[in-house]
């Protein structure tokens, strides 16, 4: 579904901005809820198997994030957020870059590893890019929830 599609403006767009402020007259909680669901629908619209990769992603960060958080007094902290940037780098890498160095390997080195059927999921360096400048607020003391 895109931006500028019938489904999207008439349908979809209406639907969560009315469901948004249901919500929200009970819970700020259950409104930012509705949205996050929202956003994986829109997000599974696409490709549904890539939402297993956000939200697996997600779920690293957060748990990552706690305990940058509460170790950044001392040296583990640091240790734990290069790492975790490492990790999400590396993921982000895999999906850009991985058909790149196999190409390059096989021209250079005369190799003949096959292609990978790799499909860039929707947004990855948004989501990955976000998601390491939370983990940077978190060890900076910036992230409160």
């Amino acid at each position: 579904m895109l931006f500028n599609s019938y489904t999207f403006i008439l349908l979809f767009l209406p639907l969560a901005a009315c469901g948004f402020y249901l919500c929200a007259r009970r819970s700020h909680t259950l409104a930012a809820s509705w949205l996050a669901l929202a956003s994986l629908f829109f997000y599974a619209w696409w490709n549904p198997k890539f939402v297993l990769l956000l939200c697996a992603s997600i779920v690293f960060n957060f748990v990552v994030g706690r305990v940058i958080a509460n170790r950044r007094a001392d040296a583990g902290g640091k240790t734990v957020l290069i790492s975790a940037i490492v990790a999400n780098l590396a993921l982000l890498m895999f999906f850009k870059y991985e058909n790149f160095f196999v190409t390059t390997s096989n021209a250079i080195a005369g190799t003949h590893f096959g292609l990978a059927d790799i499909v860039l999921p929707l947004g990855i360096s948004f989501f990955t890019f976000t998601q390491i400048a939370f983990l940077v607020d978190a060890y900076r003391g910036l992230a409160a929830e």
